[in-house]
């Protein structure tokens, strides 16, 4: 029997107010065409409680959406490491499909198991896609993931291993992006969007949670988060808050949002004090999965970076390229795009503690700036 949706969970449209309950096959506002946030009150987490539950981010159910997951391939509670005397850096490289996209697209893939489409839908520059077919795979779902023509040819391998089609889009991530959509729109068809559907941000928060349980009830002075479509700052930004209002961290860190330089639209909407973007151009980056031009929730992380007291930050490619390198020299192999972070503070750490996540695998894609064509 299929589980029934947690009460109280609708979707909400933060900029026109629209609502719309989460049981529908809806993954935009009808009104003004943007993004949901998901209308969900949280629980408060008792650590005492924690070491006798799931080893996995399902063990924080009471701040969750869903509850006794099915599609769950143990995804979570990734070690954390030391890399000096003030940064540690969270291992989510070391997920079921190597990315860190696994924390969202499990909450997609069972919210779309119960949901029962006709088929799933998902766009991507490679980890996302793969997390979703991934776990599509293991709910029984039918799923097509639309990706642009630069994909890492790993990334395209591991996606189709998972049984899922593959749609090679000619052009940039954007176009990628609209040919999903325009599919989205077909009946019966579930968008697992990690960009317009909450419940992703919903997964990712759980990287918090379980920074807050390993530090012993506390977090850092400071989480440095690569930004391309804000999808891990946004959801640490809701685990800050409800960890915060249930009086469980006594202050909430300083996001630190970090971009590529060859694609920083954000940055530099946040140098300029704007509240929203100038779409930038699509400039190649080994920095594939934050080279995002014109990200759908550009205003809601510029508002949560700037309410955290944080800061952006950029890249160049050849920053990420030393960074690959010097991880690398450290026992940690990690694709460009996760290694932005460690760029970024290694050079001028920030003041106090400060978290980097080490977000995908590098055998996804190999050195910064190369394509491996083969295994």
């Amino acid at each position: 029997m299929l589980r029934t949706m947690t009460v109280d969970a609708h979707y909400l449209c933060p900029t026109c107010g629209a609502r719309s309950s989460s049981s529908e096959l809806t993954w935009r506002c009808p009104k003004c065409g943007g993004p949901w946030d998901l209308e969900f009150t949280a629980g408060a987490v008792d650590r005492a409680a924690l070491p006798g539950r799931v080893n996995s981010l399902w063990r924080y159910a009471e701040a969750l959406p869903l509850a006794d997951p099915y599609a769950s391939l143990g995804e979570g509670r990734t070690p954390l490491v030391r890399l000096t005397d003030t940064v540690s850096a969270k291992l989510d490289f070391l997920m079921p499909t190597l990315s860190f996209k696994d924390r969202g697209a499990v909450l997609l893939a069972e919210l779309a198991r119960r949901l029962q489409p006709r088929r799933v839908v998902a766009d991507s520059s490679g980890n996302a896609g793969t997390a979703v077919a991934a776990y599509c795979a293991r709910a029984g779902l039918s799923c097509t993931v639309y990706v642009p023509e630069a994909t890492s040819p790993k990334k395209l391998e591991q996606i189709g291993a998972h049984g899922a089609r593959v749609e090679v889009v000619a052009g940039d991530r954007e176009a990628t992006a609209d040919a999903a959509r325009a599919a989205a729109d077909e009946p019966g068809t579930f968008y697992a969007s990690h960009v317009y559907n909450p419940y992703f941000l919903h997964g990712t928060k759980t990287y918090v949670y379980e920074l807050w349980e390993d530090l012993g009830g506390r977090l850092p002075d400071a989480l440095a988060v690569p930004v391309g479509n804000g999808t891990l700052l946004l959801g640490a930004a809701l685990a800050t808050a409800e960890l915060h209002a249930h009086g469980l961290i006594a202050r909430r860190p300083r996001l630190i949002a970090v971009q590529a330089a060859a694609v920083a639209p954000l940055a530099e909407a946040h140098r300029a004090g704007a509240e929203d973007i100038i779409p930038a151009l699509p400039v190649p980056t080994p920095a594939e999965g934050i080279a995002i031009p014109a990200p759908p929730r550009a205003r809601q992380i510029l508002r949560a970076v700037r309410a955290s007291g944080g800061e952006f930050r950029t890249v160049t490619d050849d920053q990420i390229r030393t960074a690959q390198r010097d991880l690398a020299a450290r026992g940690l192999y990690v694709e460009p795009t996760g290694c932005a972070c460690w760029a970024a503070v290694s050079a001028d750490p920030p003041a106090g503690e400060v978290v980097v996540p080490l977000c995908g695998a590098g055998a996804k894609t190999g050195p910064a700036g190369e394509r491996a064509l083969d295994g």
